[in-house]
């Protein structure tokens, strides 16, 4: 057998299959969601695939233990794109979370969720003993994890900020955690939200009361949750036919091609295509998890397990959000949702899945 077909031979394909059916049923929900009026978006977002198709292939070409060298590296880039957001970034509605590139423009808060996940993982990968950690042992990498979330909240965008501390936390329990430790974070956690509530911004607290009563503000805060529901709802089994959304067509739906556009899929493929893009989501994460089973090194383990629970939240947090059971924080759903940055990290972070997956043939 050459060395053509060996690598054949050992690239998952399944994996790949189901990010394909993933990537293909985004571009024709996004294509509904933006054929009047907004078919640009469409057409970057094909772009955008093609260049994450590139950030895949050179994950899966280098060897995935290499990242362990540019963990702490990559963590220092990070840092300096966030800070350059909060000088030179682009302001819309009122927060940066921008740079502009000349044509393009990059989310730096989105390379934040994957550095964080080599980063932990990295960390995790020198653990030698099999005791789990207590507060001592996490205080040094918490306190490293609290300089990009500060940065990300400061812009401000509570919902990636959120999102990388609980990516951080699900690696944290992956690697071992005391069950003492748990409880102690859990009971500080609930004493700090009284604290936590008053250090939100207007906006961002009018966006819980809504997601508890969408009714006590309808064309205002609660508009997004209740038109999002109204969709869903009225998509039925089958749906209303490809291009057939009301919610949809006639723009009462907001962000309908980014953070609610798995409510297009409900209004339009019902609650049978909801269901399969759930499952294709399922079987995706079930892969990676499968993957990470098999490494040959903690490090690819962890690499996995981290990327699982970031597709995995993301997909979660998402599909809740569109149907009333979780606040509007701004999730996109990976794969699906139009984005730039989001689409090439989702890519990138596959490629590193890959590249676990074919290496461990490699030992």
């Amino acid at each position: 057998m050459n060395s053509h077909s060996k690598i054949q031979e050992n690239i998952d394909w399944g994996l790949i299959g189901l990010v394909l059916a993933l990537i293909a049923a985004g571009l024709l929900t996004l294509y509904s969601a933006t054929h009047v009026g907004q078919t640009g978006l469409f057409f970057k977002q094909i772009v955008w695939i093609g260049v994450g198709a590139c950030a895949l292939l050179l994950a899966f070409a280098i060897d995935y233990r290499y990242l362990m060298r540019l963990a702490w590296p990559l963590y220092g880039t990070v840092v300096a794109l966030l800070l350059a957001v909060l000088i030179f970034g682009r302001e819309i509605s009122g927060a940066k979370r921008w740079l502009s590139l000349g044509p393009m423009s990059i989310q730096p808060s989105e390379l934040a969720k994957i550095m964080i996940i080599i980063f932990i993982g990295y960390w995790g990968s020198k653990k030698k003993d099999l005791e789990d950690y207590g507060f001592r042992e996490l205080l040094l990498p918490s306190v490293i994890l609290c300089v990009p979330v500060g940065l990300i909240l400061a812009q401000p965008d509570l919902g990636t900020s959120g999102m990388v501390l609980l990516i951080a936390g699900g690696m944290f329990l992956m690697i071992g955690i005391r069950r003492s430790t748990l409880i102690a974070a859990f009971l500080m956690f609930l004493a700090f939200l009284p604290i936590g509530w008053f250090s939100l911004k207007e906006y961002q607290r009018l966006r819980i009361l809504s997601f508890i009563d969408p009714t006590r503000d309808p064309l205002g805060s609660g508009y997004h949750a209740l038109q999002s529901k109204i969709a869903v709802g009225s998509g039925g089994f089958l749906g209303k036919g490809f291009l057939h959304g009301t919610q949809t067509q006639l723009r009462f739906l907001p962000e309908h091609h980014t953070d609610f556009i798995f409510s297009v899929v409900a209004e339009e493929w019902g609650f049978l295509g909801s269901f399969v893009v759930l499952a294709l989501f399922f079987f995706l994460i079930a892969k990676i998890v499968a993957v990470g089973l098999k490494a040959k090194d903690r490090f690819g383990a962890l690499i996995c397990f981290g990327i699982a629970i970031f597709i995995g939240l993301h997909a979660f947090i998402n599909t809740a959000m569109t149907m009333g059971l979780f606040p509007v924080v701004g999730v996109p759903l990976p794969f699906i949702s139009y984005g730039g940055s989001f689409m090439v990290i989702n890519l990138a972070c596959i490629g590193v899945v890959l590249s676990v997956a074919w290496r461990k043939y490699m030992f």
